[in-house]
């Protein structure tokens, strides 16, 4: 499974399914990599949504899926998506989930993702597997049932769930053979984060990625 997915820190991800290139939240990106067929974007935060780094990866037929608040920096050449959608992007099938925070709050009553803001994750298939993105999010009950090969879910707090949030997240609701953490090493989280989760989980495999 290496071969087809690279980490590229924080939540951005490059999956190649055959032909077919997918980009996640493009953030901090070097120029002259691959070009996206298709981008998935979480939400509209910078660190998440960067019209600059999204750039760089543009061909003329790449397709960005992403919710109305991130469409609107964008521009207008965006699928808009939100929480329970599901649609076909050049023969991916995409299911777009819930992803916000219960008990990360910017201000008393404030959480950094309300709900209200229809932020969102991502179940897709590439390479023959099926993916998870979870987005910026806190263990939610939304997550109750969620099988995938591949689940790729935060695990540095502040924003997110905790390691620890994210070890009941897999160990309880998220069913999948592979979990990959995310959202550390930037902006927030360390590699602490990344094997306290790996030594935490209990049904599948931990597979921590060098970013590339």
């Amino acid at each position: 499974m290496s071969e087809n997915i690279q980490w590229l820190g924080h939540d951005s991800f490059k999956i190649s399914s055959g032909p077919v290139v997918i980009y996640t939240d493009p953030f901090r990106l070097v120029e002259g990599g691959d070009k996206a067929d298709i981008i998935l974007i979480t939400h509209d935060h910078f660190d998440h949504c960067e019209p600059e780094d999204v750039a760089k990866v543009l061909k003329e037929d790449t397709v960005i899926v992403a919710p109305p608040s991130s469409a609107e920096k964008l521009g207008s050449a965006v699928k808009v998506v939100r929480p329970g959608n599901r649609i076909e992007v050049k023969g991916v099938t995409v299911e777009v989930t819930w992803a916000y925070n219960l008990n990360k709050f910017r201000n008393p009553g404030e959480p950094f993702h309300p709900k209200s803001e229809n932020f969102v994750g991502y179940i897709f298939t590439a390479g023959g597997k099926r993916f998870y993105l979870a987005g910026d999010t806190d263990l939610i009950p939304e997550m109750d049932g969620i099988e995938a090969d591949v689940a790729l879910l935060p695990i540095s707090g502040t924003y997110v769930m905790t390691a620890e949030e994210a070890i009941e997240a897999a160990n309880t609701v998220v069913k999948a053979a592979t979990y990959i953490p995310m959202h550390y090493n930037s902006i927030v989280g360390s590699d602490d984060d990344a094997k306290r989760f790996a030594a935490g989980v209990k049904r599948g495999e931990v597979m921590i990625l060098t970013q590339a």
